[in-house]
């Protein structure tokens, strides 16, 4: 009833999210997954060999954060959150292809592997994959879209 009496006083009709419905939500959760694998590789690693290779445990540690805000944003609604969610991702297909190049071009400043190097090869390309399929839903999911189909 509240939203009703607001959306009257405003003059505005709520956008839904519809970017956490269907395949929205494997992607949350394939998300999900990355967030806490990478959070608990990270932790791992910084916590037990932090001296053996800290460029790469401290990209490691960033790209569990972005994994975590981009699952956060991807399953909250509006307009900010999707805003959110692209960078994210942006920031996430960025960081692979830059991290992948860098572990193949510079392989002495990554001796271990992190949830980038090599362009996701110890995960099975997925972090290469996921920011590409997240872009896609995103841009399917766009507000702008949904606006439209009310």
């Amino acid at each position: 009833m509240k939203d009703q009496q607001a959306q009257a006083a405003t003059g505005r009709t709520p956008v839904r999210n519809t970017r956490n419905t269907g395949p929205g939500r494997l992607l949350i959760a394939v998300y999900g997954v990355f967030a806490i694998s990478a959070t608990a590789r990270a932790g791992y690693q910084i916590l037990t060999k932090f001296s053996e290779a800290p460029l790469a445990y401290l990209l490691s540690a960033f790209a569990a954060l972005v994994y975590i805000l981009a699952t956060v944003s991807l399953a909250k609604a509006g307009t900010t959150w999707f805003k959110v969610s692209v960078a994210a991702v942006l920031v996430e297909l960025a960081g692979v292809l830059v991290v992948g190049t860098l572990s193949i071009l510079d392989s002495v400043q990554f001796p271990h592997e992190t949830v980038w190097s090599l362009f996701g090869r110890g995960y099975g390309f997925i972090p290469l994959l996921l920011p590409i399929l997240g872009l896609v839903w995103l841009y399917r999911r766009r507000p702008s879209q949904a606006k439209a189909a009310q």
